[in-house]
């Protein structure tokens, strides 16, 4: 339960990070901060992994799970621009 809590608080912090760097308004409320959060740096994990900055199992820095919910923000902005 503690761990799942750990993660909630790392994405909101991550999710509120990334919003306060990236230019521009994003309107979402809290719930989505923490998943965009959460996904930012479920991303860099995978692409760390992939391209060999961390190992199987290893989780994202702080740095990088911003930069991938940064780049989730970019997408979800683009895509709903497109609607």
């Amino acid at each position: 339960m503690m761990s799942f809590l750990g993660v909630l608080l790392v994405g909101l912090v991550v999710g509120l990070l990334a919003r306060a760097i990236k230019p521009g308004d994003d309107k979402m409320g809290w719930i989505m901060t923490i998943l965009l959060g959460v996904a930012g740096s479920l991303l860099a994990t995978y692409v760390g992994v992939a391209v060999g900055w961390y190992q199987q199992g290893e989780p994202a820095g702080w740095i990088a799970s911003i930069v991938g919910a940064i780049v989730l923000l970019v997408l979800y902005g683009m895509l709903r621009r497109k609607s």
